[in-house]
C-alpha cells in the first residue's frame, strides 16, 4: 500500500483528546522506546471535531502540533499546516495508509461517527485501528468482512482494558480454544466508587477524584448507569464470542439507587461489591450482563483496586485465564494504539 520501498506509514488521526495526544508523544519521540526501534510513521493529518485540524502530505512535525495544543487547546489558523476539513472528509480525500479512530464515543448515536470514519477508511482500501469502543460493539461484523474484502486491517487492541492485549492473546495465544464465556471488571470510575464507599467515603468524594485524575468523564452518567461497561461487554462478546451482542440488549445494572452502606457491609462479611460484567454463549447466540455481585474475597477479582481492571477468559480446552491491569496511566491505553500500528507496519511493508 505504501509508495516506495523505506517509506514511512503514513497516518491520519482523527481524535486528539487525552489518548491522541498520549500518542503523539510517543511517535514524535520513538527513540525513548527500544522496542519501537523500527516503527516510522509519519502522521499525515490530525483532525478534531472542533479544535481545528492540522494536515502535511510531508508529514507533521507532532511536537509542534503538542506544543501548539498546550498553548492553546486547539490548532489555530496560525499554524503553516492548518486546514479546514472535517473528519470525515480526511478520511475519504487524504492520502495515507491507516486510519486512527480517537474520537470519543458516542453512545447515544450508537457509535456513529466512528463507524463511518472506519467504514470510510475500509472502503478505500486503507487499515483502520480504532480506540473507540463503537464500531466492535454496533458493527463489528460488517466492518471486520470489509476489512477482509479489501484486504486490509482492521485493528481495535485499546477499545478494552486499555493497552492490554486482550484480542491479541485470543487471536495468537489461543488458537484452536474457543471462548466460551467473558467476565470483567472493566469500568474505572465505578470501581473508583466502589472502594471509596467501602471506606467510608462519598460518591460525590470518589466521582470528584475520578474526573480530576482524567479516568470518568465530566458527565459520569454512562459510567455509573453501567452503559460503559455494557458497551465494552459487547465488544467482547462480538470480537471474542464471534456472534453480536449490542449494548442495550445487556442486562445492565449500575450505581444508580445503590445503598452507600453496602460496599462497607459486605466488605465486613469478608467479600467485596463490585460491578461485574459478563457475557456467555446461549445455543447460537451471546448473552451479557452488568451486574454489581458480591465477590468472595479469594476471588481475584476482589483484588482489583481504583483504575485497575480483570478479565477472566473461560475456554473450551484451555480452562480459564486471567488478566490483571494495573492501575495504567494514559500512556498505557496510547501504547495499545502504537501496537496495533506496529502490526500494521508488519503487514504492510
Amino acid at each position: 500500500m505504501r509508495g516506495a520501498p523505506g517509506a514511512p506509514l503514513r497516518a491520519l488521526l482523527l481524535g486528539f483528546g487525552n489518548v491522541g495526544r498520549a500518542v503523539a508523544e510517543v511517535l514524535a519521540r520513538p527513540e525513548r522506546y527500544l522496542g519501537l526501534a523500527g516503527l516510522d510513521v509519519a502522521v499525515i493529518g490530525v483532525v478534531t471535531g472542533s479544535h481545528g485540524a492540522l494536515v502535511s502530505p510531508r508529514g507533521l512535525d507532532l511536537s509542534r502540533a503538542l506544543d501548539e495544543w498546550r498553548g492553546h487547546g486547539r490548532f489555530t489558523p496560525g499554524h503553516p499546516d492548518h486546514a479546514r476539513t472535517t473528519a470525515l472528509d480526511a478520511v475519504r480525500a487524504l492520502d495515507y495508509d491507516v486510519m486512527v479512530e480517537l474520537t470519543p464515543l458516542a453512545r447515544r448515536a450508537r457509535g456513529e461517527p466512528a463507524i463511518a470514519h472506519v467504514r470510510g477508511a475500509l472502503e478505500r482500501g486503507r487499515h483502520a485501528i480504532t480506540a473507540n469502543k463503537g464500531p466492535l460493539a454496533w458493527a463489528f461484523r460488517e466492518l471486520r468482512d470489509l476489512a477482509d474484502a479489501r484486504e486490509v486491517a482492521f485493528l481495535y487492541e485499546t477499545t478494552v482494558m486499555d493497552g492490554v492485549p486482550v484480542f491479541n492473546l485470543a487471536r495468537h495465544g489461543l488458537r484452536g480454544a474457543t471462548l466460551t464465556r467473558v467476565e470483567g471488571i472493566l469500568n474505572s470510575t465505578t470501581n473508583v466508587v466502589l472502594g471509596t464507599l467501602e471506606a467510608g467515603g462519598t460518591m460525590a468524594d470518589a466521582i470528584t477524584r475520578a474526573q480530576r485524575e482524567g479516568f470518568a468523564e465530566a458527565d459520569p452518567a454512562d459510567d455509573l448507569e453501567g452503559w460503559d461497561s455494557a458497551v465494552k461487554l459487547a465488544a467482547l462478546a462480538s470480537v471474542l464470542l464471534e456472534a453480536p451482542l449490542e449494548p442495550e440488549a445487556v442486562e445492565r445494572e449500575g450505581l444508580i439507587g445503590l445503598d452507600h452502606a453496602r460496599p462497607a457491609a459486605v466488605r465486613a462479611r469478608g467479600a467485596r461489591l463490585k460491578l461485574v460484567c459478563e457475557a456467555w454463549r446461549d445455543g447460537a447466540g451471546v448473552r451479557g450482563r452488568v451486574a454489581l455481585r458480591e465477590v468472595p474475597g479469594d476471588d481475584p477479582f476482589a483484588l482489583v483496586e481504583g483504575t485497575s481492571s480483570i478479565l477472566r477468559l473461560v475456554t473450551d480446552l484451555a480452562g480459564a485465564i486471567v488478566v490483571t491491569e494495573e492501575h495504567p496511566d494514559i500512556r498505557v491505553t496510547a501504547y495499545g494504539v502504537v501496537s496495533d500500528l506496529l502490526a500494521v507496519a508488519a503487514r504492510d511493508p
